[in-house]
C-alpha cells in the first residue's frame, strides 16, 4: 500500500509530496495515476518482495537459486515497474548464468534495492535472528554486493521481526539496540547510525530530515535528489524513523515516509511493511488496498492469499507435532 501511494509522487519535491499527504490526511483518495498506470499499481519494491515471499512459501525456506531466477525473469520478461540501475545490471547477469552469489553490483553502488524487498525475511525468520541476518544478506547480495546494502536489508527485515513482538507501548530504545546488533553483523557504520534513532525520533520530521538525508554520505556528496535519495543509509533510516515516530498509526507512518519527497515509493514501502507487521491488515485502508494490482494481476485478494499461505507454512513449521 505504501509503495502504491508513494509511486504517484516518487521523485517529487518535498512541497509536492507534503501537499499530497495533506490530501490523503483529509480523506481524499488518490485520483491520479502515473504514466500508463492508474492508482493501485505497485512498483519493483513490492514486485520483488512478493516474489521473495512466494519463493519462501514454495521452497519452504530461503533458496537463493530459486529467488535469483525469479528476479531475472521479472526483468527479462519486461514485467518490472520502475528499476534501480544496480538491480537491473545484476538481474541481467543472473539471466546470463552468473551465480547468484557473484552477480551483485559491487561497491560503491549502495542503493536501497536489497532493503526495499527484505520484509518477507522478517516475517518468516522472526524467531531465528541468525537465520534472519543470513537470509537478508543472501537475498540482497545477489543484486548489491556493498556490505551497507546487506546491512540495510537486515535493518528492514529486522524491523519487521521486532515489530511482530507488539509490545505495548513499543520500547523504542530496546527495539533500536536489538536491531543495531543485528545490523552490525553486516556493517558497523550502518549500525552506528541506527543507534541514533531514539534521539532522532524525539525530533519532528522537519528537523530530523536535515540529519537523516545526509547520513552515510561522503562529505560534499550531492546526488541531485530532493528529500530522501535511493542511497541505502538515509532510505532505511527515514523508513525506520517514520515507523518509530508513530508505531501505532499506519496512516501517519506512511504520510511521514512520503511527505519529505524523493524516493518515497520505497520509503513508504519499507515503513509500511514494518507498520503492517505491528498493526496487522486491519490497519491498512481496505478501500484503497482493494485497488492494488500489478498490471491487473496479483490483486489484493491474491496478495492476501499469499500471506495466508506464508502464515500456514510458518505455523506448521512451529507445530510440535508437525511430523
Amino acid at each position: 500500500m505504501g509503495d502504491a501511494l508513494g509511486f504517484l509522487v516518487e521523485g517529487s519535491s518535498p512541497g509536492t509530496c507534503a501537499e499530497y499527504v495533506r490530501t490523503l490526511d483529509a480523506g481524499e483518495p488518490p485520483r491520479i495515476g502515473r504514466g500508463e498506470y492508474p492508482f493501485g499499481q505497485y512498483t519493483d519494491d513490492t514486485q520483488m518482495a512478493r516474489e521473495l515471499l512466494e519463493s519462501l512459501v514454495q521452497t519452504g525456506g530461503f533458496e537463493p537459486t530459486d529467488y535469483a531466477a525469479r528476479v531475472a525473469r521479472l526483468f527479462t520478461e519486461g514485467r518490472i515497474v520502475g528499476r534501480g540501475r544496480a538491480t537491473e545490471e545484476a538481474a541481467h547477469r543472473l539471466a546470463a548464468g552468473v551465480a547468484w552469489h557473484d552477480a551483485g553490483t559491487p561497491s560503491p553502488a549502495a542503493g536501497n534495492g536489497s532493503a526495499m524487498r527484505a520484509a518477507p525475511i522478517g516475517l518468516m525468520f522472526f524467531d531465528d535472528a541468525a537465520r534472519l541476518v543470513r537470509a537478508a544478506h543472501d537475498q540482497g547480495r545477489m543484486t548489491h554486493a556493498d556490505p551497507r546494502c546487506s546491512a540495510g536489508a537486515v535493518a528492514i527485515a529486522g524491523g519487521v521481526a521486532l515489530a511482530l513482538r507488539r509490545t505495548e507501548p513499543l520500547a523504542v530504545a530496546e527495539f533500536v539496540e536489538t536491531l543495531a546488533e543485528w545490523v552490525a553483523a553486516m556493517d558497523q557504520s550502518v549500525a552506528t547510525v541506527v543507534r541514533f534513532l531514539p534521539d532522532l525520533v524525539r525530533q519532528p520530521p522537519e528537523e530530523a530530515i536535515g540529519v537523516i538525508a545526509d547520513m552515510g554520505k561522503p562529505s560534499g556528496y550531492h546526488d541531485g535528489w530532493q528529500g530522501i535519495s535511493p542511497f541505502v543509509v538515509p532510505s532505511i533510516m527515514w523508513s525506520l524513523y517514520s515507523f518509530l515516530r508513530t508505531p501505532d498509526d499506519y496512516g501517519q507512518t506512511i504520510g511521514t515516509a512520503i511527505a519529505v519527497g524523493g524516493d518515497v515509493d520505497t520509503t513508504a514501502a519499507m515503513a509500511g511493511a514494518i507498520s503492517g507487521a505491528r498493526l496487522g491488515l486491519a490497519a491498512v485502508p481496505e478501500t484503497l488496498a482493494r485497488q492494488l494490482n500489478d498490471r491487473g494481476r496479483w490483486t489484493y485478494d491474491d496478495l492476501v492469499r499469499l500471506a495466508d499461505e506464508a502464515f500456514a507454512l510458518k505455523t506448521r513449521a512451529a507445530s510440535p507435532d508437525r511430523g
